[in-house]
């Protein structure tokens, strides 16, 4: 139970209910041991009206006063049930609820690196298959408990009262069957556990080959895809087998023991009542009616033990992530305001992952208003100086600062709200196009919405699809075309007009004369705010203020556009492989 502490803090948030839930449960329960008491009286009645103990005029008194308490008991308890469902379940769901938010808000404190080790399939296992593991335990498991623990306590004390002989041969099977439910707990709680990792395993698998269905579907291996999807699942199936296996022992078990404590009860209270130690034929009935009122009870501790041992198993699951500390930490809570100077001091970066260094010693300085372009070979390092200018990483040499403050002690939300980011591979989400421009900024009227859409030359293109804006993209953004996505992403990072604007090779799906459309409106727009350009082409970096041109993480160039092409080196040489390109 040691996981489960972390959701006591719900418990006594909703205290109050849960109170009045185990009260109800408890009101419920006590009604409902009336009515063995009134079947026993009634039998009585009926035996001493043969025997002739009784004259046919109080037998029919007694008997109609008996099932009028009989049904009023039956009306109270139901109504007892009834509140006790709704107040103990609907606090298991208002916690399943804190707890899926809790689960979520910590994935988004998350960094980068976090979600670089650990699977998408498993992140969703654990905030869905996980948390309802929890909830099982929080409502069902905690009602059926209480419903246990009083019907006990309350019949126990009722029947050591008429006949405690009879009630220690009736309660002599449980103590058995709790050696059995210790003996099985441990085994069910183990591959529980096992149970869930193959659930995320399945989960991971499908979600991936669902997202990658084109390639599977281009290489022709949908075959190959489904013997491995099967063989997991065949996998997690046998698991799944394994775990019932041991849960089934409990039912059965319980069963035998319900009937041998049937036998007994039978048997002794019958000799007892031939000696004479029992005086009412009715008592044996109440006995027999109390050991099956009981064999729910006793059905659902096995059942509820086995549904704590999971949501152990799943607690344990959801807490590794939980304890799990953010790399990027907000050091400073005042909200701050960003004009978009911008220099980097010897900045060196290494991905822990990979252990290679992105970044080696970069130096440079960028001041509000300007535009710098970065170029670069592949994997130079130009995307990592944007993820750390919007401190997705933390630098581990050197320092970056804006305004003259070093970005670790920026308020990290008013860091980014400053920021626009385009990033090189254009997400977009399952929804409206309207929605995903307005991703940078909710409250944005359908004016901006248009306005940033012809900034980015992606206008015409919305308006000739059948729904316009509202038109729904598939899942991440798969309807449209590589350029029309990237004009999107744009239009998405404009329309929030921030001071600092990345935008990371983003027109590389783009042809070159809509590139310059696009280009000479993003010039229009950045006028005052800094701006920082990455690019594989010429075009896109020869109108910005400073060039910078990275190779394995170092500046090996630095100027503007005039000064390199008149420069040996690599942007003279890329610049007139395009310009030929271009004139081909």
């Amino acid at each position: 139970m040691k996981e489960l502490k972390h959701i006591n803090k719900y418990f006594y948030k909703y205290r109050k209910r849960l109170l009045f839930g185990v009260l109800i449960t408890i009101g419920a329960k006590i009604f409902a041991l009336f009515t063995p008491r009134f079947i026993g009286k009634a039998i009585t009645t009926i035996s001493d009206a043969i025997k002739g103990d009784i004259t046919n005029e109080v037998f029919k008194q007694e008997l109609a006063m008996n099932i009028l308490y009989l049904i009023g008991a039956a009306v109270i308890t139901g109504i007892f049930t009834f509140l006790m469902r709704q107040t103990i379940i609907n606090v298991s769901r208002y916690i399943e609820y804190d707890l899926k938010n809790e689960v979520y808000q910590q994935y988004q404190n998350l960094s980068l690196n976090f979600y670089k080790s650990n699977r998408t399939g498993d992140l969703m296992n654990r905030i869905s298959e996980d948390v309802g593991k929890v909830r099982m335990y929080a409502g069902p498991a905690i009602m059926y408990t209480i419903n246990t623990v009083t019907l006990f306590i309350v019949a126990l004390i009722y029947m050591l009262s008429v006949a405690p002989k009879l009630t220690l041969y009736t309660v002599l099977p449980l103590p058995v069957l709790s050696f059995i439910i210790y003996k099985l707990s441990s085994i069910i709680n183990k591959r529980s556990r096992i149970v869930q990792e193959y659930l995320s395993h399945l989960s991971t698998y499908t979600q991936e080959s669902f997202s990658g269905i084109s390639v599977i579907k281009s290489y022709g291996i949908e075959r190959e895809n489904y013997d491995e999807f099967n063989a997991l699942s065949e996998t997690s199936k046998q698991k799944q087998i394994d775990l019932t296996k041991v849960q089934a022992l409990f039912f059965p078990s319980m069963i035998l023991l319900i009937g041998i404590s049937n036998i007994l009860v039978a048997y002794i209270g019958g000799m007892q009542y031939i000696n004479g130690e029992i005086k009412e034929i009715g008592t044996i009935a109440e006995f027999l009616i109390y050991v099956n009122m009981l064999t729910w009870p006793v059905a659902t501790v096995g059942w509820v033990t086995n549904l704590v041992q999971q949501a152990e198993a799943s607690q344990k699951r959801i807490n590794e992530f939980l304890k799990e500390e953010p790399e990027i930490k907000n050091n400073n809570p005042t909200p701050s305001h960003i004009n978009g100077n911008i220099v980097f001091d010897k900045v060196t970066y290494t991905y822990p992952d990979t252990n290679i260094t992105a970044l080696d010693g970069v130096s440079f300085e960028i001041q509000k208003g300007e535009t710098l372009a970065i170029l670069g070979k592949t994997g130079s390092g130009k995307s990592t100086i944007l993820d750390l200018i919007g401190r997705l990483y933390d630098v581990q040499e050197g320092t970056i600062k804006i305004d003259g403050v070093p970005v670790d002690q920026i308020n990290l939300q008013s860091l980014r709200e400053h920021i626009g980011y385009v990033p090189q591979d254009a997400f977009l989400f399952s929804d409206t196009i309207e929605n995903n421009i307005k991703f940078g900024k909710g409250d944005a009227s359908e004016e901006e919405v248009i306005n940033a859409a012809k900034l980015s030359d992606v206008h015409k293109n919305i308006k000739g699809f059948k729904n316009g804006y509202q038109t729904k993209l598939g899942e991440r953004g798969i309807t449209l075309s590589g350029g029309q996505k990237q004009r999107i992403s744009i239009a998405r990072a404009i329309i929030k007009t921030p001071e600092i604007m990345l935008f990371d090779d983003c027109l590389s799906a783009v042809d070159t004369e809509t590139e310059e459309k696009i280009l000479k409106s993003l010039r229009k727009i950045t006028v005052g705010k800094t701006t920082i350009i990455v690019s594989h082409r010429v075009s896109s970096a020869k109108d910005a203020d400073k060039i910078i041109v990275l190779e394995n993480g170092k500046i090996i160039q630095n100027g503007t556009h005039e000064s390199l092409v008149n420069s040996d080196g690599y942007y003279k040489e890329l610049y007139l492989k395009q310009l030929s390109t271009k004139e081909l």
